[in-house]
């Protein structure tokens, strides 16, 4: 007996086709059970939940998310990605947005998180892998007191770092080497980061 083969009810599209490719994340295994949205902590601040996220990346609506405020407040936290019953990566599909948007020049809604997100992955880079706290922070605070310094902020920034050296949450100096650095040099490369 020939069993034909079944159609998909809603095609792929090419933005999600795209995602596939580049990521391996099949955004298509979501059936809008919204358990990401129910767990994300920062709805709150998102105009777009994650599970609408997800619904406009399969509608191929990349413009819409390009734009959106969502992509930029998503912390990475993981929280989304670990509740999905299908596996989907959400937070991988946030980040991959984010890079779009920077790659495509989109209009950033939230300037200074896309600007913290750059030198985030630069130093990364720069240190083969490891995070360079001061280096980072050293970063921002220079790209913070170009733009327009508010004594304030800076004050406040300080007394956290203080607080964040005192809990041995914060690391001065470099980060310990690691090996692998070529690996991860060409890790940066094939992404076109």
């Amino acid at each position: 007996m020939n069993i034909p083969q079944m159609q998909p009810l809603m095609p792929a599209t090419h933005l999600a086709s795209r995602l596939a490719e580049t990521t391996a994340i099949s955004v298509s295994a979501c059936y809008q059970c919204k358990k990401c949205s129910a767990g994300c902590p920062l709805t709150f601040a998102m105009d777009l939940l994650p599970d609408q996220v997800i619904r406009l990346a399969l509608l191929g609506q990349m413009e819409r998310l390009l734009g959106s405020r969502t992509i930029w407040v998503c912390a990475s936290c993981v929280t989304c990605t670990t509740r999905c019953p299908n596996g989907i990566d959400i937070a991988g599909v946030m980040d991959w947005l984010k890079e779009e948007a920077l790659k495509q020049k989109a209009a950033v809604d939230q300037p200074e998180v896309a600007t913290a997100h750059r030198f985030f992955l630069e130093s990364i880079r720069k240190a083969g892998g490891r995070l360079s706290e001061m280096a980072l922070m050293q970063r921002f605070l220079i790209y913070k007191l170009r733009r327009q310094p508010n004594l304030k902020e800076l004050l406040d920034n300080a007394k956290l770092g203080l607080a964040l050296f005192k809990r041995r949450r914060l690391r001065l100096g470099r980060p310990p080497v690691i090996k692998g650095k070529g690996e991860i040099q060409s890790i940066f490369q094939r992404a076109g980061v």
